[in-house]
Formats: structure tokens, sequence, C-alpha cells
């Protein structure tokens, strides 16, 4: 059973947005997310950092094609070579710079009218940084020896200003975890207008 099924609902989007490319999937930490989206028919191209992660992710979706790297290296796809992004709570670890660089990158590899569905750490997410940690900047803390962004509306708004439309936004609470964790549940549409 899937403790954190945000994807369902999004899965009749996806079959019709992906066509038959690829789905690239940043940070897909243990694979859970890969697991749903192969299930549902989906080729997936999957990024991690994390040795360990892509090994479990490899044991939950063995059909995925996995990429031990940064998310701010050169994706292992071209330009308008895929439909549908996933990012589930895999763009807050860089600065705001880096972080509005990585998602103009991410529109880049996206087709026309092509999908990115992310999820975000929310200002409001108490348990698991949001407060009582050093500031590296507005809303970027360091917390447990890693940085981590905690979005606001008026932030996540902005990082998607340009180039894209609003299908979803909403903040929602994760139960994946020991305590809820609140988190932005975003999809945005690419426009041509950059």
């Amino acid at each position: 059973m899937n403790d954190d099924p945000w994807l369902d609902r999004w899965l009749p989007l996806l079959a019709q947005r992906a066509g038959d490319l690829p789905v690239l999937e940043l940070g897909c930490g243990a694979g859970l997310d890969t697991a749903v989206l192969c299930e549902a028919g989906h080729r997936v191209i999957a990024l991690d950092l994390s040795q360990v992660s892509i090994a479990k992710a490899k044991a939950h979706a063995p059909a995925a094609q996995f990429h031990c790297q940064d998310v701010r290296a050169p994706f292992p796809v071209g330009p308008e070579s895929v439909n549908v992004v996933v990012a589930s709570l895999s763009l807050h670890y860089f600065p705001w710079d880096e972080t509005r660089a990585l998602v103009g990158r991410i529109r880049r590899v996206l087709g026309q009218a092509g999908v990115l569905l992310c999820r975000l750490n929310s200002t409001n997410d108490r348990h698991y940084g949001a407060v009582g940690h050093t500031a590296l900047e507005r809303n970027y803390y360091l917390v447990d020896g890693a940085p981590k962004r905690f979005f606001s509306q008026p932030e996540v708004q902005a990082l998607f200003a340009h180039g894209w439309r609003w299908l979803c936004q909403e903040e929602n609470l994760i139960h994946r975890y020991v305590y809820p964790k609140a988190a932005w549940e975003v999809v945005v549409e690419r426009t041509e207008a950059a």
C-alpha cells in the first residue's frame, strides 16, 4: 500500500501529456513515485544523488532507467525531449538563484505544453526544518548539516511566474514520514512565452 498516493490523481493527466515519451523524474529517492509511474505504463528516466537511494529505487522499479547524479548536472535528456517532469521534494536544496535556474532547465527539456509536477517544502513545515535553524538566506536554512529551502506562497508564485501556466497549487500535508509534512503541490504547464 502506498502511504503517499499524491500522484494517483494526476495519472490521467500524465497519460495524456507523456504520450510515447519518457517521464523524467528528478530526485527519485527510494523509487516510490518511480514505481507508481512505471506501474501506470510510463517509461521513466530517474535521477538521484545517492547511490543507496538508486539501489532501493531499482528494487521498487526495475524497469526504470536510473542515473546517479546531481540534478544541477546536465539532464540525460535533450531539449523538448519529454512532456512530463516529476520532482517531489527535490528542488529545495539550493540557493534561490540556483533554484530558479534549475526550473528554467526543466522548462527547456519539456515539449510544448509539457507539464512539471512537483512538491516543494512549505514554510509551514515545522516538523522538518522550517523553524529553529541557521538561516543561509530567506527561508533557506542549514538543517542537520544540509541546506534546505522552504517556500512561502509568494515564493512558489515567483518561481513559476514566467513561461508557465498554473494547473494546480495547493498546500497539503504528506503522511509518508513520522510526522505530517507540509508541502506545496504544484502542477504547471510550459507555455511558449518565457
